[in-house]
C-alpha cells in the first residue's frame, strides 16, 4: 500500500535557488527548455529557459560528457553541472555542463524567432502561435505583470473583508440590457452569455456586505478597434453601507497604490525587462463629467458633439489634460448621464438627468465603471417601467430589494486594458492570452 503524505520535493533545483548565491561551486541539477544555442567554436552557450527566467549553461567540447549536435532548440532538457560566478550571464551565474538528458525533443523547427529580445513580428503572427510567441521572455512578462494586478486585487480586498464569490455566466437575462448579447439555447430555451456580474454582485452584498470576483464577461459589440474584446476579463467588487460613490473611488485607489507597491515589491524583474514605469497614484483628480467635456474643448479647441457621452478622441484628451496640468495618470469621470447608465444606477437626487457614477480613465483610456446602485425596491420598480423594460427574467433579482438592502455599490475594471496601459501597449490583444474578436475564435 503507497500513501501520498505531500509534495514531493524534486532533486533539481529552480532558478531562486541558483541566483541566491548557495550553491556555488557546487555539483546541481537542473531542468529547463532550450530556449537557443549560440556557437563560439569549441565552446557553446545552452541556454535554458526557465519558468522564473534564463539560466547560461556552457558546453565544452570534450568536457561535457555529450556532443552538441545531439541537442536542439526546444528540446526539454534535464543538465547536470558546477554553478559558478558570472556577471555577464542572466542573473550573474552560469552552469558548467557534465552531463545532459534529454526528456523530449521538437519535431519541427520553432516557427518564430523565440530568443531575440524583441519578438519582431506582426500581431496576427503572434496570436495565430501564441503558446509559441508567449516562449519570448518579454511577451511572456506581461502576463506576469498581469497576474501581479489580479493577486493585488484579490489580496487587497480580502484584506478589506471582501468575500471571494464566484457567479453563473449563463443567465436568463443580461444585467446591462441593450442588443449586445450573445444568445444560445438552453434546453430549449432562450438565454444570454453574461454581460457583467453586476445582478448577481448586488444581490450578494445583502448577504455578505462585501464581495468581488475575477471572471470574464461577454460583449456582443460589433467593434474591431484596438481597444475592444468580445470576451474579457472582469475585477469586480460591489461593496454595501456606503455613504456615497466616492466610497467605491477610494476603495480603487486603495487598490491601485497596493497594485503597485505589490509590482515594486515582487515584480521588479519584469517591470525593468519591459521598461515599465509605474503610474502615480498617490491621489486621483476627479471631475464631473460635463465639466470634463467643457476643459477639453476649452483647452483644446474642440466642439462638443455628443453631451451624453464620451467619444474615443476626448476620453484621450481629458488624460492628455489632466497629466498636463496635474501630472495625473488616472482620473475620476463622475456623473454620467443617466440615459446612458443602467437602471440599476443611482440618480444624482440633486438632478436626476446624471448620476451618481464615475469612469476612471488611465492615460486616457476608459478601465473603470463603476458607481452607486438603486437600493430601494420601489424606485428600481419606477426605473424599469420609466425606461419601458420589463420585470421578466429579473423577479429574484428585485425580490433580493424587496426584502431590503443597504445602500451599496461598485466597479468594475477591465485587466486587459489596465494591463495594455501599464505595459505601454497600444492593442489590448497584446494583454491578452487568447483574444476573442470579431474575427478570432483560435486558438
Amino acid at each position: 500500500m503507497d500513501f501520498v503524505s505531500g509534495v514531493k520535493k524534486p532533486d533539481t533545483c529552480e532558478l531562486p535557488e541558483l541566483l541566491s548565491g548557495e550553491l556555488l561551486g557546487q555539483r546541481v541539477k537542473v531542468n529547463g527548455a532550450v530556449h537557443t544555442i549560440r556557437h563560439m567554436g569549441e565552446i557553446a552557450f545552452i541556454v535554458l529557459r526557465k519558468r522564473d527566467g534564463l539560466l547560461q549553461c556552457v558546453y565544452e567540447e570534450g568536457k561535457s560528457g555529450f556532443d552538441l549536435k545531439d541537442v536542439r532548440e526546444a528540446a526539454t532538457v534535464e543538465v547536470e553541472g558546477i554553478l559558478e560566478k558570472e556577471e555577464r550571464a542572466p542573473g550573474g551565474v552560469e552552469l558548467r555542463l557534465k552531463g545532459i538528458r534529454i526528456l523530449s525533443e521538437p519535431s519541427a523547427p520553432l516557427p518564430l524567432p523565440i530568443a531575440k529580445w524583441k519578438l519582431n513580428t506582426s500581431l496576427e503572427a503572434k496570436l495565430n502561435m501564441r503558446s509559441v510567441s508567449l516562449r519570448n521572455v518579454r511577451e511572456r512578462a506581461k502576463f506576469k505583470l498581469q497576474e501581479g494586478i489580479v493577486r493585488a486585487f484579490r489580496d487587497f480586498l480580502y484584506g478589506e473583508g471582501f468575500t471571494e464569490i464566484h457567479t453563473p455566466k449563463i443567465g436568463a437575462k443580461s444585467a446591462e440590457g441593450g442588443a449586445n448579447l450573445f444568445k444560445l439555447e438552453y434546453f430549449h430555451r432562450p438565454a444570454v452569455l453574461q454581460q457583467s456580474p453586476q445582478l448577481y454582485k448586488q444581490m450578494m452584498v445583502g448577504v455578505f456586505d462585501r464581495v468581488f470576483e475575477t471572471a470574464p464577461v461577454f460583449r456582443a459589440e460589433k467593434h474591431n478597434t484596438k481597444r475592444h474584446l468580445n470576451e474579457y476579463t472582469s475585477l469586480d467588487f460591489e461593496m454595501g453601507y456606503i455613504d456615497s460613490f466616492e466610497d467605491i473611488m477610494a476603495m480603487e485607489t486603495g487598490f491601485l497604490q497596493h497594485m503597485v507597491r505589490l509590482l515594486q515589491q515582487d515584480y521588479a524583474k519584469e517591470l525593468n525587462m519591459l521598461g515599465v514605469t509605474l503610474p502615480k497614484v498617490d491621489e486621483i483628480p476627479s471631475v464631473r463629467f460635463d465639466r470634463a467635456k467643457e476643459l477639453v474643448a476649452e483647452k483644446y479647441n474642440r466642439k462638443i458633439r455628443n453631451p451624453f457621452d464620451l467619444e474615443p478622441e476626448e476620453e484621450s484628451l481629458i488624460g492628455q489634460y489632466f497629466k498636463e496640468e496635474y501630472d495625473a495618470d488616472f482620473v475620476f469621470v463622475t456623473h454620467y448621464p443617466s440615459k446612458k447608465r443602467p437602471f440599476y444606477a443611482m440618480d444624482d437626487p440633486e438632478d436626476s438627468r446624471f448620476t451618481l457614477s464615475f469612469d476612471l480613465l488611465y492615460q486616457g483610456l476608459e478601465v473603470t465603471t463603476g458607481g452607486q446602485r438603486i437600493h430601494d425596491y420601489q424606485m428600481l420598480v419606477d426605473k424599469i417601467a420609466a425606461r419601458g423594460m420589463e420585470q421578466e427574467g429579473l423577479e429574484q433579482y428585485l425580490d433580493t430589494f424587496r426584502y431590503g438592502m443597504p445602500p451599496h455599490g461598485g466597479l468594475g475594471i477591465g485587466l486587459e486594458r489596465l494591463t495594455m496601459k501599464l505595459v505601454g501597449e497600444d492593442n489590448v490583444r497584446e494583454a491578452t492570452l487568447y483574444p476573442r474578436d470579431l474575427s478570432r475564435l483560435e486558438p
